[in-house]
Parts: structure tokens; C-alpha cells; sequence
């Protein structure tokens, strides 16, 4: 089979790249060609190239490339179907463009990737983790899911969709992040889907561990014999981080399909589970599409260090130990605003932007913010004119009825 050519591009904090968007090193490995339809019966290989010891580095054509008489190559597979999974979600997510919000904004051509067309409860990224995290529920013989998020938690509503579906009781804990008040935000939107799927519901007041309370209460619910699976607040483990693994391998397969070169995956980033799998995901396939995470609560060191140890875990988890390393997680916290769950006037001008140009809603948490760094990016010139920017829609439309008091503030 005939070997290609991959350069993986290393990426630096998201300060350097946003002032001089010069690459600070490139690894170059050699590897057969794979197909992207893993996770359908295909193992995929891994080929991960690393420094045997602080050698000198090779230059080539202005490139910083490992010298390989001083590298250690090692060769991995992975195998999606070595994890349970269970289908709840509609995937394929379409991949789109969006021709103008791309002449709104002047500059890279801006596509779209689904996600929140993933079906479940009104869909969103949350679906993709579930799928995995759910089968190992129910490979474990579990009764009752248990999981814990802020008040409109996109991740609680569809946890509570997949136990309704897979004949699981779900409780859910819900901790104040915001300080609202308004009756829309502390029972609309989420929340209303919550018990309308069936959960019940405890609150929590702020700056808990709240997976420390979430397992407190799950083993009540041991006590009184249940068999409890506990899910970490946006579905961001190893497991759930699959997701995204897979994402990433079908972001590659339609790009190819289109005969299109992705130049940036742009999402709003928070529990890090999306970002990590992503991360892992395209790393694993030996790609070259760099992520770039907009943070929507923590600074940056704390986001970024929050993704790397997630992604390196499931990279280990699948097989491919080192396939990740800090320098390919970027995360631009700049366009947080007030405060997680709290938009800021740059959120509300994003969502008004998409749904005017588009006819797409984003939300308030988590794609506004991820929509508000894309655009003010794009209008300071960062991404650049003839590149190709997906824009990963994580889905969340439905918590706009709990903010119509912040739209109101607006007129």
C-alpha cells in the first residue's frame, strides 16, 4: 500500500498564534494510508513519532522536523469497536456551508458541523458521549444513571432522554452556577425537558465538588438496591470522550468525501470531553486539522491543562499512548463574558448574527460563546482569507427559553 506524507502541525498557546499564527514545530511521520470508516469493523493504525532524547532538530523548507536517526517510531492500533456503544443519536451530522455568515464576515470560507441535529431530546454534542457512556451503563446491568450539570445543563436533559429511552430511572443534581433567579431560567427550557423525560431532581448551591456530592447520593440509591452508574458533569471521561474520537473520524471521512481541506475545527469548549476527543481523535488518525476550543468557564491554563490530561488519557485508553501532546490543545478563553451560563454582549450579537445569516439558533452557553470567538476572530483577521473553518455546533437551543430576559435587555 502506498505510504503518504503527514505533517502534524504543533500548535502553540493561543496568545503567540492569534498575534504571529506561526507554527512552532511540525512532527512528520511516514504512514500507510488508512481508510476514515473506522468504528464499522476497521481497526485504524497510530503511528506515533517521538524524541529518543533532546537531539538537534532538522530544518526543511523552514520546518522544524524531528531527526529520525534520534526518534523512536512506534506503530498503535485502535478499534472503536472494541467499546460498547449504543445508537441513540442521528449520525451522520450534515456538514454545511455557510455562504453568508462567510460574506458577512469576509475572509475564510465558515462551515458548519451539525451537532445539534443530533436528534435525541433536540439534539446536541452530549448525544455522541452518551452513546458510549449509556452501553457501558447498560453492560454493567445499571438501573439508575445518575449525573450532574449547572441548572439548564444541556448534558442532564439528554442523559435523562437516553435513561427514558433505555428504560433507566435518572436523577439528576443541579448546581447553581449563574445566581438567576428568573422563573424561566430555574424551571423552563433543561429543565422542563428534565422531568418531562422522567428525572427527578436535586439542587445544589455553588462551588461545590459536585461529583463528590453526585456519588454521595448514588450511594443512597445503593442502599436502597439499586445498581447506580454515575456520570461526570457534561459526560467528559475517557469513555465519553469517544464520542468525539468518533467525530473526529467522521469529520475526516466527510472532508475527504467533499475533496476538502479543513484548515480549523472551531467549538465552544467547557467540561473538555468534546475538545479532548476531538483532540485524540484527529491525532489517532494521524491528521493534521488543529481544534480550537473557545472556552466558555475557565481561564486558559486551567482549560487547557483540563483537555490535555483528558485527551492523553483516551489516547492512552485507546492504544496510542503519546499521540498527544500539550502543544495540540488550544483553548482561547477571551470570550467567557461575565461568567459560565452568563452572556455577554458579545454572545447575544453572535446568536443574533447566526440566526439572521443562517436561519441556525445557537445557545447561550456554550455555542454563542464558541460563535462570538469565531466571529470576532474572523473580523480581526485571524483566520484567514481561502481557509475552510468548521464551526462544531454542540447543540443547547432549547436553554434560549430560560435567557428571555437577557434578549429582552437587548431592546
Amino acid at each position: 500500500m502506498p505510504a503518504i506524507q503527514v505533517t502534524a502541525l504543533q500548535l502553540p498557546s493561543q496568545a503567540a498564534r492569534v498575534q504571529s499564527r506561526e507554527p512552532r514545530a511540525f512532527r512528520t511521520v511516514s504512514l500507510p494510508k488508512t481508510g476514515s470508516n473506522a468504528g464499522a469493523g476497521r481497526s485504524r493504525k497510530c503511528r506515533v513519532l517521538t524524541e529518543a532524547h533532546s537531539a538537534p532538530n532538522k530544518r526543511n523548507n523552514g520546518k522544524v522536523m524531528a531527526a529520525t536517526s534520534e526518534s523512536v517510531e512506534s506503530l498503535h492500533t485502535y478499534d472503536l469497536n472494541d467499546f460498547p456503544r449504543k445508537q441513540l443519536g442521528h449520525l451522520n451530522t450534515p456538514l454545511e456551508p455557510m455562504p453568508r455568515l462567510s460574506k458577512l464576515l469576509g475572509g475564510p470560507e465558515i462551515w458548519i458541523k451539525r451537532d445539534d441535529c443530533t436528534g435525541l431530546s433536540t439534539g446536541g454534542n452530549k448525544v455522541r458521549k452518551l452513546e458510549f457512556l449509556m452501553a457501558e451503563a447498560e453492560a454493567q446491568g445499571a438501573d439508575m444513571v445518575i449525573t450532574q450539570g449547572a441548572t439548564q445543563s444541556n448534558h442532564a436533559r439528554q442523559t435523562a432522554a437516553s435513561a427514558a429511552k433505555m428504560g433507566m430511572k435518572c436523577h439528576i443534581l443541579l448546581e447553581d452556577r449563574t445566581g438567576k433567579t428568573e422563573v424561566n431560567y430555574q424551571e423552563n427550557g433543561n429543565v422542563l425537558l428534565d422531568r418531562l423525560h422522567g428525572a427527578t431532581i436535586e439542587h445544589r448551591g455553588p462551588g461545590l465538588d459536585m461529583n463528590a456530592e453526585m456519588e454521595a447520593v448514588a450511594d443512597t440509591f445503593r442502599a436502597q438496591g439499586l445498581n447506580v452508574y454515575t456520570i461526570p458533569g457534561g459526560g467528559s471521561n475517557t469513555v465519553g470522550a469517544l464520542g468525539y474520537v468518533k467525530c473526529a473520524e467522521e469529520l475526516v471521512q466527510q472532508s475527504e468525501d467533499m475533496g476538502m481541506k479543513i484548515d480549523y475545527v472551531v467549538h465552544g469548549t467547557g467540561s473538555a470531553g468534546t475538545q479532548a476527543g476531538l483532540v485524540t481523535g484527529f491525532k489517532v488518525q494521524n491528521s493534521a486539522i488543529p481544534v480550537y476550543g473557545i472556552g466558555v468557564r475557565m481561564p486558559q491554563d486551567i482549560q487547557e491543562g483540563n483537555v490535555y490530561k483528558l485527551a492523553a488519557a483516551t489516547a492512552e485508553m485507546l492504544g496510542c499512548p503519546d499521540a498527544v501532546q500539550p502543544s495540540d490543545v488550544v483553548a482561547n478563553c477571551d470570550y467567557i463574558g461575565p461568567g459560565y451560563g452568563l452572556p455577554a454582549e458579545s454572545t447575544l450579537e453572535a446568536i443574533k448574527i447566526f440566526a439572521e445569516t443562517e436561519g441556525v439558533l445557537l445557545d447561550p452557553v456554550y455555542s454563542g460563546k464558541g460563535g462570538a470567538g469565531l466571529i470576532d476572530l474572523c473580523r480581526k483577521g485571524f483566520f484567514k482569507e481561502g481557509e475552510k473553518v468548521v464551526f462544531l455546533h454542540t447543540g443547547g437551543v432549547i436553554s434560549l427559553t430560560g435567557y428571555l430576559e437577557d434578549f429582552q435587555s437587548q431592546h
